[in-house]
């Protein structure tokens, strides 16, 4: 006998959004490199003519240009997890040092309130419910966010016509 799932449970929108990184920690480190050699080379004349607190204070900005990368890394851990199904909308924000804060939505009630600029787009997304007003999808550029705006709602307009048993 096959069981069937539960159509009220079937997810009908998941996403996970985390911060955009355009650099890789590859090309930080080749980054690095670069930075570390051509202050290794500026600082060489100064070396020679006996001014050698020069090199370390380059040396001193090749660490602190490493530490900033870091720092950037660890806050890219942050994330942002939505699911829908036909009974609940769920939330989940997840900070960089793993605290996690969770919402949750009856998808009837909740909807996507959208700022937008007129020559910037859409600036910030919110789900509003009852009085509570949460920002979702905020690591995401405008161009991300309207595609996302536009995703959910047609999920939660699917969400909202109910479970489909066939």
């Amino acid at each position: 006998m096959e069981l069937l799932s539960d159509p009220l449970q079937k997810e009908i929108f998941s996403r996970t959004i985390h911060p955009h990184r355009s650099m890789s920690w590859k090309g930080v480190k080749i980054l690095l490199c670069c930075v570390g050699f051509a202050s290794a080379f500026v600082s060489l004349p100064f070396f020679l003519l006996g001014a050698w607190p020069v090199v370390g204070f380059l040396g001193l900005d090749v660490l602190l240009l490493y530490f900033a990368f870091k720092l950037n890394f660890k806050a890219a851990r942050a994330y942002e997890l939505i699911t829908l199904n036909p009974l609940e909308l769920q939330l989940a924000k997840v900070s960089a040092k793993g605290a996690r804060q969770e919402w949750r939505f009856n998808p009837v009630w909740v909807r996507l309130r959208r700022e937008e600029h007129e020559e910037f787009g859409v600036q910030r997304l919110e789900l509003i419910s009852r009085g509570t007003s949460v920002e979702v999808a905020g690591f995401l550029g405008p161009d991300a966010k309207a595609d996302f705006a536009r995703d959910l709602n047609r999920a939660l307009s699917d969400a909202r016509r109910g479970a489909h048993f066939s």
